[in-house]
C-alpha cells in the first residue's frame, strides 16, 4: 500500500492554531472518509498498549460485544483477533485482522461484521505537548454495506467512532 505525505494546521488542546508534524496517510484514505480525532492526556505509547492486547477490543470499538480468541501473534500483520458484535441475543461472530502495526504512530486494521461487510479502519497517534492526539479514519471496502450512500455511511461512521475513541482514549489514559 503507498502512503502520501500530508501536513495540516490544527487548533491544539488549548485553542490556539500550530503546524501539526507531517502525517502519513493511505492512499485509499480520501477527503469524504469518516475521520474522528480527539486528544488525550496520554503517550503514544499508552494507546498502542490498548491496541495491543485483543483482549480489551470490545471494551474501546463500539459495536463490538465480546472477544472469543486472540492470535498469538496479534498485533501483527495478518493476525486476527475473533470477537462477535451485537446485542444479544443478535450476537454475530467475526473477526478483525491486522493490516499495518507501526507503534507508537498507526495501525491499520480490516473488520469484518458479516453479514454487513468490512471496513478498512486505520489509527494514527502524533504526540502534543500535552499527550497525544489519536485519529481513527474508517470507511466500508467490501460487502453490502457499499450499497449504503456514502454520506449515510460516513454520517453513522462518525457518530460510533467518536464513542470508540472516548473508550479508547480513557483506557490509554488509565494506562489499561
Amino acid at each position: 500500500m503507498g502512503l502520501i505525505l500530508a501536513q495540516r494546521v490544527r487548533p491544539d488542546v488549548r485553542g490556539s492554531s500550530a503546524m501539526s508534524a507531517p502525517r502519513l496517510r493511505p492512499v485509499w484514505k480520501d477527503a469524504q472518509m469518516a475521520t474522528n480525532e480527539l486528544a488525550a492526556t496520554c503517550t503514544p505509547d499508552d494507546v498502542f498498549k490498548v491496541l495491543a492486547n485483543g483482549w480489551l477490543y470490545p471494551t474501546w470499538v463500539v459495536g463490538a460485544s465480546r472477544m472469543r480468541s486472540v492470535d498469538v501473534t496479534w498485533p501483527a500483520p495478518g493476525a486476527r483477533i475473533h470477537h462477535s458484535f451485537g446485542v444479544w441475543p443478535a450476537v454475530l461472530d467475526d473477526i478483525t485482522e491486522s493490516l499495518a502495526w507501526e507503534p507508537p504512530r498507526r495501525a491499520e486494521m480490516r473488520a469484518h461484521g458479516w453479514p454487513l461487510g468490512s471496513a478498512r479502519v486505520e489509527i494514527q497517534v502524533q504526540p502534543t505537548d500535552t499527550g497525544c492526539l489519536i485519529t481513527i479514519t474508517e470507511d466500508v471496502d467490501g460487502g453490502p454495506g457499499l450499497v449504503v450512500p456514502k454520506l449515510a455511511r460516513d454520517a453513522m461512521t462518525k457518530v460510533r467512532n467518536a464513542e470508540t475513541l472516548n473508550r479508547l482514549r480513557r483506557l490509554a489514559e488509565g494506562r489499561a
